[in-house]
């Protein structure tokens, strides 16, 4: 209900409904079409994922490889996949913050 005892504009909550439906889609598309990095040992290792988290790249400076302790060669590509993933959350975090911030302003649906 809207202050005030009137009911809502359907059609208006509609309209706004399916901008932000528009804006949302709009929204995923550009993080998956945006790239980020992280890196671990001081850029020994490399990794690239999308703004949703797809993984598109790895790179291994060969300083990294040694082949009698992989276990820390498998450390550091797992911090720099973290850290890659952390950037991607950081960039869903300012596309779509704004987007769900949006949804509580739709008047009469409770939000």
């Amino acid at each position: 209900m809207i202050p005030g005892g009137g009911q809502p504009n359907m059609q208006q909550l509609l309209q706004q409904a399916q901008k932000m439906q528009q804006d949302l889609a709009r929204a995923q598309q550009e993080l998956a079409a945006t790239e980020v990095d992280g890196q671990a040992g001081g850029g020994l290792v490399r990794a690239t994922v999308t703004g949703s988290g797809e993984l598109r790249g790895l790179v291994i400076d060969p300083k990294a490889v040694d082949p009698k302790d992989t276990e820390t060669l498998a450390d550091l590509i797992v911090a720099a996949v973290q850290a890659a993933n952390d950037n991607a959350q950081q960039l869903q975090q300012a596309k779509l913050g704004p987007l769900a911030q949006g949804m509580g302003g739709l008047p009469g649906l409770g939000f």
